[in-house]
């Protein structure tokens, strides 16, 4: 089975975890996407797969864009192991 079958998110609507621009509602829904990932069984898998393939909108893995971008400059823009 993939590990995005196992996701949290797989029955989730998929535009909760890519968060509007309007900054009271992406706030709202950047909570709500942590909130779906902080259950997932494949929290890892999904941020290892983000990392490794360069995703750079989207809630991956419980982090948001910002902390994505954040994540790759301490691993020196390199993916997880």
């Amino acid at each position: 089975m993939n590990w995005r079958e196992r996701a949290a998110c797989s029955t989730a609507d998929p535009e909760l975890f890519f968060p509007t621009y309007s900054r009271r509602l992406a706030e709202q829904q950047l909570a709500d996407a942590k909130a779906v990932c902080r259950q997932c069984p494949v929290k890892r898998a999904c941020l290892h797969w983000a990392l490794t393939n360069g995703e750079k909108r989207g809630v991956w893995g419980g982090l948001s864009e910002y902390e994505l971008r954040s994540l790759r400059r301490r691993m020196g823009g390199v993916g997880v192991a």
